[in-house]
């Protein structure tokens, strides 16, 4: 998991970050006093809690004989913490250059943590490269600088906290040692606050359609569940959302909002004639969310299943979808079943194995929602008991379908949109207690965004 993700979970758990810091310093200090006694040790430092950790570390060994090299000037180191003990520092401190490489022995690469994606820029793609043509010995904290990138550091061993991060393997982390710094275990089991970094912000010259294509196949005998659904999704910040339901329904969702797109289909109930057209249509969007409303007549099933089991487009299958579904489903995908339509399906098998039969991954809705891949199992608390009313899960698949269309993966889009439904529940609550209903949900979720994302 993401360190930026497990830090405000734990600060939200009232583990404050600074004392992880701390800790993780004084495991790394402890490891290069343990493997490399008397070694000329440089730590290369970016501006953000990694680097933090480089000078947490530094703090606790002989200033004689370690030295920093910032990647950034001093003035750009983003906490407060990190600031702090930047500031305490007595060793030598100098801006990155690349021959300190070679007057130390163990090179300490503390340039930027996890959250790397894409092509890295400079000055942290310089020392990337830098590394590459040098003896010293290289150690990473938490995580390889780059790793996840086009280009990263490849370190003879890796020290990383709390628990080994998505994508890390012996190959490109050489010795890999996981380091206890009491972060709380409900920090990774629990969605939190923190889970909100995954969101997918759009960049600054994103145009329409570039955060989230949504294509929606529901409704039938029911028109109120696509409409929600469809709501939900464009609050969650999907850019284009198009619904595709039957012509007997299309205008009575329309009259909701101006802002979805409809297209209609032929007859009162979905059926094989439109399944062609809607394989094809599906290839334009990004995720599909298919099964709120449509009920459960035979023509029905048989064509959504026909769909579900053909589609190559990410899918959330939800409502009365899931009495549609194939043995396995192959494109990525997210099952969003509560108690009763879980226990209609796989009775009481275990949640995981039923997860890994399927091929995907499932949001089993109560209480506490469960969610699992079929390999990670976590529990997203938010919510409360006014959220039983009908239309909330419709509300939820709209979430966790925008999400996915915004290029989240399945396990993730499920863990923070079940996070955002129940926030947005939590603030519906405060203000209409236990007469809050669905659509009071919708009105909220972009309440929930502004409070996490600013």
């Amino acid at each position: 998991m993401d360190s930026r993700v497990l830090d405000a979970n734990s600060e939200a758990l009232g583990v404050p970050v600074s004392g992880l810091m701390d800790a993780a310093g004084k495991a790394v200090s402890s490891f290069l006093e343990t493997n490399y006694p008397g070694s000329n040790i440089l730590f290369v430092c970016g501006p953000g809690n990694n680097g933090g950790d480089g000078f947490a570390a530094a703090l606790n060994m002989d200033p004689e004989r370690v030295s920093v090299a910032l990647l950034k000037k001093p003035s750009e180191i983003h906490s407060d913490i990190a600031r702090e003990r930047y500031s305490l520092l007595e060793c030598p401190i100098q801006m990155y250059s690349k021959d300190l490489l070679s007057k130390a022995t163990v090179i300490v690469d503390c340039a930027l943590g996890t959250g790397s994606v894409g092509k890295i820029r400079e000055p942290y793609r310089s020392f990337i490269e830098d590394c590459r043509n040098i003896t010293s010995t290289i150690v990473s904290v938490d995580i390889p600088s780059g790793l996840g990138s086009d280009i990263f550091i490849s370190p003879k061993h890796t020290l990383t906290f709390h628990d080994v991060k998505t994508g890390m393997s012996e190959e490109n982390c050489g010795e890999i040692i996981i380091c206890d710094i009491g972060i709380p275990d409900d920090a990774s089991r629990i969605v939190g606050p923190g889970d909100m970094l995954r969101y997918p912000l759009p960049s600054t010259g994103s145009h329409k359609g570039d955060n989230g294509r949504l294509m929606i196949v529901a409704g039938g005998p029911y028109y109120g569940a696509p409409a929600m659904s469809t709501m939900a999704a464009l609050r969650t910040g999907a850019d284009i959302v198009r619904l595709f339901a039957p012509e007997s329904i299309a205008n009575i969702v329309a009259s909701y909002s101006p802002v979805p797109m409809i297209t209609q289909l032929p007859g009162d109930h979905i059926t094989e004639e439109s399944v062609d057209m809607l394989l094809s249509e599906s290839n334009n969007y990004d995720a599909v969310l298919v099964g709120p409303g449509i009920g459960r007549d035979p023509q029905t099933v048989s064509a959504v299943r026909s769909f579900i089991e053909r589609c190559k487009t990410p899918l959330v299958v939800d409502a009365d979808g899931l009495s549609c579904l194939p043995d396995h489903i192959d494109a990525p995908s997210v099952l969003t079943p509560h108690k009763g339509e879980y226990m209609r399906n796989w009775e009481d098998a275990d949640p995981m194995t039923v997860s890994a039969i399927v091929g995907s991954t499932l949001v089993l809705k109560g209480k506490e929602d469960i969610i699992t891949d079929g390999s990670t199992t976590r529990v997203n608390r938010t919510g409360n008991a006014s959220m039983t009313g009908a239309g909330t899960g419709d509300v939820l698949s709209g979430i966790i379908a925008a999400l996915m269309s915004k290029g989240m993966t399945p396990f993730d889009a499920a863990s923070v949109g079940t996070y955002i439904c129940g926030k947005a529940g939590d603030y519906a609550f405060e203000q209409k207690s236990y007469g809050t209903i669905a659509t009071d949900i919708i009105d909220m979720v972009p309440m929930v965004l502004k409070n996490t994302l600013g």
